[in-house]
């Protein structure tokens, strides 16, 4: 008889798994914002089996089990594009050569973005030229051009990223006599992205609740995925504290304390930085008066943090999903 009042007070689409879970259960339970989940259905077709009234989403146990394959292999460093793929077709595709926040794969096979694949593909083989002859003037003009052209998201997801991985395996498959280009490359980027600006108008989003954080994990050297989202929120004109790679500790919860900031995303590129002890303590600092304490809310970026979901903390699989939640934050 108890049994028979849950099953009433639940109402249709709210508990059983026949009904499916709402968008918003499914996201927490991933770790991932709502926004990522209907970015997802939109470009990739990972959308729920169950649409109650035509309108409201249910994600049914197939859905949900697609989602999770597909939050672990974009952890693991797979292009957001051929995730979805393997994950609606139940393969594990090889992790790439390089891993990042990105959404873009090799020169030859770009298919979305804000750059049409053409001119895409054209843009990274200029640059990817300019890289191998070691023309430094030209590959900072190209990046410049691109960045201003473009903006910093697509210039990172469609051309850095994609010729980043083409040189990559170029020296690979020659040895190592190619290792100067990836580094001059790499170089250039991390300059052009310092240098990127904000809105020259007013409009930013609000930042009443405090700057973006942005750091490495203790022991994590690989900063160049950071230095990207910091370059995209600087371009909103977001309030932010960048501290780059390999930040100890307590000199991170001491900046967490000082600054109260919104929120603090920490980048992790391998399981064996990934501090998951140090992220649950910086999600539970408080500040503020008594009964009116602030928390920040935890972006766990990169490949590192692949595994189990962290409780509370966001794990945002691409730039673009990272940007878009640090955007709805400063703006609640």
């Amino acid at each position: 008889m108890g049994e028979s009042r849950s099953d009433e007070g639940r109402g249709p689409g709210t508990g059983s798994a026949e009904a499916g879970v709402t968008t918003g259960a499914l996201a927490r339970r991933l770790g991932v914002s709502p926004t990522t989940l209907r970015s997802w259905d939109r470009r990739y077709g990972l959308g729920p089996a169950i649409r109650s009234d035509g309108r409201h989403r249910r994600w049914a146990p197939r859905d949900v089990a697609m989602l999770e394959e597909m939050c672990r292999l974009t952890s693991a460093g797979v292009a957001p594009a051929e995730a979805a793929k393997a994950a609606k077709a139940g393969l594990d595709p090889a992790p790439p050569e390089v891993t990042s926040w990105a959404d873009g794969d090799d020169p030859g096979s770009l298919t979305s973005g804000a750059l049409p694949p053409a001119d895409a593909r054209q843009e990274c083989k200029g640059l990817a030229r300019a890289a191998v002859r070691l023309d430094a003037p030209s590959v900072d003009d190209r990046l410049t051009s691109l960045v201003t052209r473009h903006g910093v998201v697509a210039g990172w997801e469609d051309v850095m990223v994609p010729t980043l991985h083409a040189v990559g395996r170029k020296w690979e498959s020659a040895g190592d006599r190619y290792v100067e280009v990836e580094h001059l490359l790499s170089w250039h980027i991390s300059r052009v992205l310092h240098r990127a600006s904000g809105p020259a108008g007013p409009g930013a989003p609000g930042t009443g609740g405090g700057p973006v954080v942005l750091a490495c994990v203790p022991g994590e050297q690989h900063s160049l995925p950071l230095e990207a989202l910091h370059a995209a929120l600087v371009e909103q004109g977001l309030l932010t504290r960048m501290f780059g790679a390999a930040v100890p500790p307590e000199a991170l919860i001491a900046a967490v304390r000082r600054l109260g900031p919104v929120a603090v995303v920490l980048w992790s590129q391998t399981r064996s930085t990934a501090d998951r002890p140090l992220a649950r303590h910086i999600a539970a600092t408080t500040w503020g008066i008594k009964g009116a304490r602030a928390q920040p809310a935890v972006l766990l970026g990169g490949p590192g943090w692949a595994g189990r979901a962290e409780p509370g903390m966001l794990r945002p699989p691409g730039l673009r999903d990272a940007l878009t939640t640090l955007l709805d934050l400063a703006e609640a």
